[in-house]
């Protein structure tokens, strides 16, 4: 019954069974067996600032309106970090926030945090710090447009365009390791320098995460008629870097990734691989979008892609992302802390539901990370949009319609 779901529904969810991580507690249930699955998950919610603290309760809402049909109960554990947290009370990131995932938890959803762009003693993103101590070395961004007529649609906007690509973001080192320091010279001059941080083991994992990746969306796509898919011929896999410049660091980034397709027979055989300098990735990003399919970049490179990939269909309130490691899956979604509408009930709360479903795809559970989608995506068709989107529904309305559709 699951396979007939799928094949019948692969065009609302391309991305659909892309990768299953294990959790916390080992989950095993794949697209074909769900016997595996636990009466109930317990998922760590850290809202974070500003409208963090609306948008996760929604997708709470939202995962506990799923039909009982798919066996499942959650528990939620309330976990604290950001910035707001960080000025009462001198950290961003408790021990006990980190403790709780590992021990309790089987994943996590991460609101939204304000960090600040200027320095601030003592504080440092409690994000960054979370894909650290439970080492999710992967950003994994699926930018995809729902079907003609949708919010984001190309009527959304002259930018927007059917879109079907998955950014996976090396999530642990480049210039995300914060090691910078300023000095002054001896002639009074203040310079400051960033260390940049790339490794062959990171960008093996990110590499190998991206090739197998790029399978399981070939294996989808078989299963959709041919008149369905947006992509045809062999999968493919683009590698991001900038290495005419960045000889060493990019270089060993671009170097380690060609291994591991050239080592491995079934990427070899299976995928295409391509590279792009990350100016001309931006450049054809937004002219063709369409001839993306999966695309690798080291962590700063993969930041602004995603982010600006959000243009192509129609707002950072659609865009979800997954945290991923081998052992833990976090759902983020892509958008910021947005103080200027913080408690309006303006904000969009569809990335962080995205995010939820695709917290629940990565540990091994598509058939209700399907129904989320598939809710999602009647609700943005239905023209029920925030002001985000030109609409002028509530965070509340929008939630309410998507858990009626489930």
């Amino acid at each position: 019954m699951l396979h007939h779901t799928l094949r019948s529904n692969a065009r609302r969810c391309p991305h659909l069974a892309t990768f299953a991580a294990p959790s916390a507690r080992a989950l095993t249930t794949t697209a074909a067996n769900n016997s595996a699955v636990p009466r109930t998950l317990t998922i760590g919610l850290i809202p974070a600032d500003g409208i963090g603290r609306e948008v996760i309760p929604a997708a709470q809402q939202v995962l506990e309106a799923l039909p009982s049909q798919f066996g499942l109960k959650f528990n939620f554990v309330h976990c604290d970090a950001g910035f707001e947290y960080f000025q009462k009370h001198g950290e961003a990131l408790p021990q006990k926030t980190v403790d709780v995932l590992r021990a309790d938890c089987d994943g996590a959803l991460f609101g939204a945090v304000s960090s600040p762009s200027h320095k601030v003693a003592g504080y440092s993103s409690p994000i960054v710090a979370l894909r650290k101590h439970l080492d999710l070395y992967a950003n994994v961004r699926p930018v995809i447009s729902t079907s003609p007529g949708g919010a984001d649609s190309p009527s959304a906007g002259p930018a927007a365009r059917p879109v079907d690509m998955l950014i996976i973001r090396e999530n642990t080192e480049c210039l995300y390791v914060k090691r910078e320091k300023q000095y002054t010279d001896a002639n009074g001059e203040v310079y400051a320098v960033a260390e940049r941080l790339i490794t062959q083991k990171a960008s093996e994992r990110a590499g190998r995460m991206a090739f197998q990746m790029a399978l399981a969306r070939d294996a989808l796509r078989a299963q959709q008629p041919p008149t369905e898919r947006r992509w045809t011929g062999l999968p493919k896999v683009t590698i991001v870097h900038k290495s005419n410049v960045l000889s060493v660091t990019d270089g060993l980034w671009r170097e380690t990734i060609r291994r591991v397709h050239e080592t491995t027979p079934a990427f070899r055989e299976r995928v295409l691989m391509e590279e792009q300098l990350v100016d001309s990735m931006v450049y054809r990003m937004f002219r063709e979008p369409q001839v993306f399919d999966v695309v690798v970049a080291p962590n700063l490179y993969g930041d602004i892609l995603s982010d600006g990939a959000a243009a192509l269909v129609g707002s950072l309130g659609l865009v979800p992302s997954a945290n991923v490691g081998d052992n833990f899956v976090m759902g983020e979604p892509v958008h910021g802390s947005a103080p200027d509408i913080a408690g309006q009930h303006k904000a969009n709360p569809v990335a962080a539901i995205r995010s939820a479903a695709l917290l629940l795809e990565n540990i091994g559970l598509p058939a209700p990370a399907l129904a989320i989608y598939t809710a999602v995506d009647k609700a943005l068709q239905s023209g029920l949009l925030t002001p985000d989107l030109g609409g002028k529904a509530t965070t509340e309305e929008v939630t309410g319609a998507i858990c009626r559709n489930l």
